[in-house]
């Protein structure tokens, strides 16, 4: 369902910052996102693009405006219900990987499935390990991983409960070349899979070109918003899945 609103912005404003330090970092978002896309933001450092995520998902909060995610308001929720909506529906990937460091791979994945309630946890998590290539990777902590492997552990982790939406901010700023394109390469293949709707912020340019649509913000606004060629990668359709009312 390629043409379902999944993702919707509407004159969206924040102000960041106190008195001569007070910056207007999103100016005015006006943004429409579709289920199953693809989509890159690219701008200069302090554009707004990683503000832009993160009110996405919910961990901040506009001052003005209207934000919409799989059709519940992000605006009129609760902070309890936000952490819950937040929890099964959207997927967070950072650049530095965010694993706690006293838990192994598995734990990592598995805890956030606990606190959200999936009866079967830790099985789930060893699926989602499995299928970004670290099924004998389970027992270690992040200290005895590579760069790479931690973000595929982060990867499973953001998969893991089947989230309406992934985020990544700069998912291979750490990473040198090669294993950057591995990565990228599992965050492409699983997110086409799965037909998840993937919002991704960086500064590669070559990572934006595998997406189908590129937005340019500068200055707090959306500069340009442009669709572009990518390889067709066969993927599944999205379960549907009911609206809730935030609680």
């Amino acid at each position: 369902m390629r043409d379902t609103q999944i993702i919707k912005f509407s004159d969206v404003q924040l102000t960041l910052g106190e008195g001569a330090s007070k910056v207007r970092v999103l100016d005015g978002i006006d943004l429409q996102i579709n289920e199953s896309e693809a989509v890159a933001v690219l701008g200069p450092s302090g554009s707004g693009k990683s503000t832009l995520l993160m009110v996405m998902a919910g961990l901040e909060r506009a001052d003005y405006g209207l934000v919409e995610v799989g059709g519940q308001s992000l605006t009129e929720m609760s902070e309890d219900a936000l952490a819950s909506f937040r929890g099964r529906s959207i997927g967070i990937i950072f650049q530095s990987f965010h694993l706690i460091p006293n838990m192994t791979a598995l734990e990592n994945v598995a805890v956030p499935l606990e606190l959200a309630g999936e009866p079967n946890a830790f099985e789930k998590a060893a699926k989602e390990l499995e299928s970004v290539g670290l099924g004998n990777r389970q027992s270690h902590y992040p200290g005895q991983l590579s760069g790479g492997e931690q973000q595929r552990v982060a990867i499973a982790r953001a998969l893991a409960p089947d989230p309406l939406i992934l985020i990544a901010d700069e998912p291979t700023g750490n990473l040198d070349g090669e294993t950057g394109n591995q990565v990228a390469d599992i965050l492409f293949s699983k997110q086409a899979e799965r037909g998840t709707t993937l919002v991704l912020v960086t500064h590669d340019t070559s990572l934006a070109k595998r997406c189908e649509r590129v937005l340019r913000v500068r200055a707090g606004k959306i500069e340009s918003d442009g669709r572009q060629s990518k390889p067709k990668v066969e993927s599944k359709p999205k379960r549907a899945r009911a609206k809730s009312g935030a609680a």
